[in-house]
């Protein structure tokens, strides 16, 4: 067997491995543009974790990695807002103050889930880079992405000054985990930004 021959089946072993671990040759190619993506995040660690199942989608494409992290984003604060609205206090206690702390947090958190959906369908807005239209959109999710990172993190504000010690463990570690998402997010649309 030459030397040319032996590369080869080498070569096409080694491709046969890929495909029985990964199921197709490009995965670990996507993970690795995750995971370098994820680099210029605030939580780098999370959005690996929370970005992996949409390698397949996402393919090596910065702006539907930046998608897929906006709709992280409004699914986690979805379900936060709805786990903050079951503990909405019931009529004979709502006049206390953690009953006030609650009503503001899910009254921002709803704030933040409104801005996120505008963020993601702005995102199908954006057309070709390099564009007026392009940054005008980008500019719009930047600024509403910004803003519900900002009604997160007014949430946790009223929740930890009015709250009593249960609600405020419990709301914290869900809002604190959404806002980590929501920075991620926009850390990623923000590389979207034309470079001149």
């Amino acid at each position: 067997m030459n030397q040319t021959h032996s590369l080869v089946l080498i070569l096409n072993l080694t491709l046969l491995c890929m495909v029985a671990i990964h199921g197709t040759t490009g995965a670990p190619i996507q993970s690795d543009f995750i995971r370098s993506s994820c680099k210029a995040t605030h939580y780098p660690a999370l959005c690996v974790q929370s970005l992996m199942t949409y390698a397949p989608s996402v393919r090596h494409s910065p702006r539907q990695l930046a998608q897929a992290a906006l709709t992280v984003s409004l699914t986690r604060a979805r379900s936060t807002s709805a786990f903050i609205n079951q503990l909405s206090p019931k009529p004979d206690q709502a006049r206390s103050r953690q009953a006030g702390a609650i009503k503001d947090c899910l009254d921002t958190m709803q704030d933040g889930v409104d801005r996120l959906r505008q963020s993601i369908k702005e995102m199908n807005r954006m057309g070709r880079i390099h564009t007026r239209q392009f940054r005008w959109h980008l500019s719009n999710v930047q600024t509403w992405v910004s803003a519900a990172l900002t009604d997160e993190n007014t949430c946790l504000d009223s929740v930890s000054h009015n709250a009593g010690p249960a609600v405020r463990a419990a709301v914290r570690k869900r809002v604190v985990e959404v806002a980590q998402v929501t920075s991620n997010a926009l850390a990623l649309v923000n590389r979207l930004a034309p470079r001149y």
